[in-house]
């Protein structure tokens, strides 16, 4: 197993936060050998320029934090991330038309932002908001999601009052093409929650508590 900070999308995306913060996770990023900061769109610019001579990647969110943006806004969104020097891009998916069973929907809003991604050769990930959907709408949203050929599966925004859990993490690993990788995202706090997460099949970790993680992987001495 690699090392955990290797997981780790050191993320910021509280509407609140300000350039002076952002400078912040980037240095700490760049400190900690991060795999990747996740940022709004507004700031990707300013963290490319930032993080020039590291090996930190630039992720942002697309159709952040709802998911019901019209599909062509998302795209646009996409195109101008990738312009402005995205690695990777976090979508999410529209919630409601999930949850009203609109899967031919559902899939075509995937599509058009993985399209875009991937026609940049760049890597995009779907949040679905597993906190706001039953276990059929999961197991749904994983086959949209495979089908779409996205490359990643996202299980949380964190705006929506819950986070990544273990049972999530594992039923994405049942439902998804052997293709898709899991992103867990939100109340990854503790090292603890780190390896429960990459256990259960977790191939990268979004979390704001980064730090506190290396540092639980310090005091431990496992993996």
């Amino acid at each position: 197993m690699k090392k955990i900070n290797q997981y780790i999308d050191h993320t910021l995306l509280k509407p609140d936060a300000i350039q002076a913060q952002i400078q912040k996770l980037c240095e700490e990023a760049i400190e900690h050998h991060f795999y990747a900061v996740c940022v709004q769109p507004y700031y990707v610019r300013f963290c490319k320029k930032l993080l020039s001579k590291s090996s930190v990647k630039v992720c942002t969110v697309i159709g952040f934090p709802l998911g019901a943006n019209h599909p062509e806004i998302k795209k646009a969104e996409t195109l101008q991330a990738l312009a402005d020097g995205a690695d990777e891009i976090d979508m999410v998916l529209n919630i409601g038309e999930l949850k009203a069973g609109h899967d031919q929907n559902v899939l075509s809003d995937i599509q058009k932002v993985v399209n875009a991604t991937h026609q940049g050769k760049k890597i995009c990930k779907v949040i679905i908001e597993t906190s706001l959907l039953n276990t059929d709408e999961k197991i749904r949203a994983c086959r949209l999601v495979s089908e779409a050929k996205a490359d990643f599966i996202k299980t949380s925004t964190g705006f929506s009052g819950g986070g990544a859990t273990v049972a999530d993490i594992e039923l994405f690993k049942k439902n998804v093409s052997s293709e898709v990788k899991i992103k867990a995202s939100g109340g990854v706090k503790t090292y603890a929650d780190a390896i429960a997460m990459i256990e259960a099949g977790a191939s990268r970790l979004g979390t704001s508590s980064g730090i506190a993680l290396t540092q639980g992987q310090t005091a431990s001495g496992s993996y």
